[in-house]
């Protein structure tokens, strides 16, 4: 008779101090002798600012997608685990009386579905959907949610005022004035995950970091006794999983270095890479490591906030990026547009790459996830709010049919494929901001949107 007990799914390896690393989903998580424990379903918002160029964005098809147009074309491999909606709009991004301005509205309604206000004194805008998620599921995560991002309007200097600040710099809100803002350093991310997460006095930071060693060498003793257990599949997860930690940390420890090459006297947040595609690969692998141990099923995150300036040098484009989305149909100007959108997407691939290739119970990460990428605008020339670019990948555990271009009914609420989502997620609601009904077919084959 086989006695052996189940390893717990929120275990820990244990070290000295505060050091803690949770465990990806492992086979002797699941009791002898029962089948295995079925992994979680998770969710993630990639979003990228200033629209689309979208004659690069749509197919010119409905059903299998088969060759995918240029901008996702980074995405080609992995067209199987992708449903590429047409037609998702935000009404409420749209105002009578202009108050945050499109880019304010736009990422302040994204997550919302509500019209978004200001007075002279206060924000005014609503319980975001993620955070309605993690209201009534984050108890069972080290983490209800993440906040995550790569760029803030005060430290661009393209900012002017405090309400626009808070629209443009935060998808997550927890109430109608209380934004959550996204944490930009990985280094403060990586200590949040794996240290104490409680705030460091900068003496502290740098008694830290001249004594650091390697957050594996603090559960050594622990990470041994554990491997003892494991049968070699489950070895072989655990390894591949210290590994990618360990090179979180080298990448770290690379970006302090080269900004310190760089130009040591700017004032910069402590280890941010000065590279737009290390910082998101930084970022995006610790997403990965939280999916994986499960130390959160909700993650928000901000390529870069909305209505950025920033230039992509790295491409040839010394221009801003949000001038440049004002293009008056200028070919030149559309061209560098298509070649930023495409960047990014790039960036969202090998994000893609790593989830599909870590395996989780029979099948991959990214089978068990629902990741959202898209805009809050569609055409950035003509700030228009329908038709917004949205691509589901991952199947939420095997819950959508992927692998097809599919329309909706024009106009519908984005917050169809939201209430969608809560089902999914165990959080079912009622109603949630504009939504007129749940978006339906999207897991049923043979079924359209219409």
């Amino acid at each position: 008779m086989i006695t052996k007990k189940a390893l717990p799914r929120r275990a820990f390896l244990r070290g000295v101090g505060t050091a803690a690393i949770g465990l990806p989903f492992l086979e002797a998580m699941a009791p002898a002798m029962t089948p295995a424990a079925k992994a979680p379903v998770r969710m993630a918002f990639f979003y990228v600012p200033n629209g689309m160029m979208m004659d690069s964005w749509n197919p010119t098809y409905e059903g299998k997608l088969t060759e995918m147009p240029r901008t996702l074309k980074p995405l080609d491999p992995f067209k199987e685990d992708i449903l590429h909606i047409g037609n998702l709009t935000h009404n409420t991004g749209r105002a009578l009386l202009d108050g945050a301005g499109d880019h304010g509205r736009c990422s302040g309604s994204y997550l919302t579905g509500i019209q978004v206000k200001k007075s002279l004194t206060e924000i005014k805008n609503g319980v975001s959907f993620d955070q309605v998620v993690a209201n009534k599921i984050g108890k069972e995560t080290r983490f209800p949610s993440l906040e995550l991002g790569m760029e803030d309007a005060r430290q661009a200097g393209d900012c002017d005022s405090g309400y626009a600040c808070a629209y443009t710099n935060n998808l997550a809100w927890r109430s109608e004035s209380q934004p959550l803002p996204p944490v930009l350093d990985p280094r403060a991310l990586f200590e949040r995950m794996f240290g104490s997460g409680q705030p460091m006095t900068p003496e502290e930071k740098a008694r830290q970091a001249k004594y650091r060693r390697s957050i594996l060498d603090f559960v050594s003793d622990d990470t041994r006794k554990l491997q003892s257990t494991l049968g070699p599949t489950d070895k072989r997860k655990l390894e591949e999983y210290l590994s990618s930690i360990r090179e979180v940390e080298r990448q770290i420890e690379r970006a302090e270095k080269d900004n310190a090459q760089i130009d040591p006297k700017m004032d910069k947040p402590y280890g941010v890479p000065a590279d737009f595609a290390e910082h998101f690969k930084l970022m995006s692998n610790m997403m990965a490591i939280a999916f994986q141990a499960d130390q959160t099923r909700i993650i928000t995150f901000l390529m870069t906030r909305e209505g950025s300036s920033r230039p992509y040098r790295e491409l040839g484009i010394p221009d801003g990026h949000h001038p440049l989305t004002h293009h008056r149909n200028q070919a030149d100007l559309m061209e560098k547009v298509r070649l930023i959108n495409t960047y990014h997407v790039q960036q969202f691939a090998s994000f893609v790459e790593k989830m599909k290739t870590t395996q989780e119970g029979d099948g991959s990460l990214l089978d068990n996830c629902m990741l959202i990428y898209g805009a809050g605008l569609s055409d950035p020339n003509a700030h228009l709010h329908e038709d917004l670019p949205t691509i589901l990948v991952g199947k939420g555990g095997n819950y959508f049919k992927t692998g097809r271009r599919v329309m909706a009914r024009r106009e519908t609420p984005m917050c169809n494929l939201f209430l969608t989502m809560m089902d999914r997620m165990g959080a079912p609601v009622d109603d949630f901001g504009d939504a007129n009904g749940r978006l339906a077919g999207m897991d049923l084959p043979g079924l359209d949107l219409a």
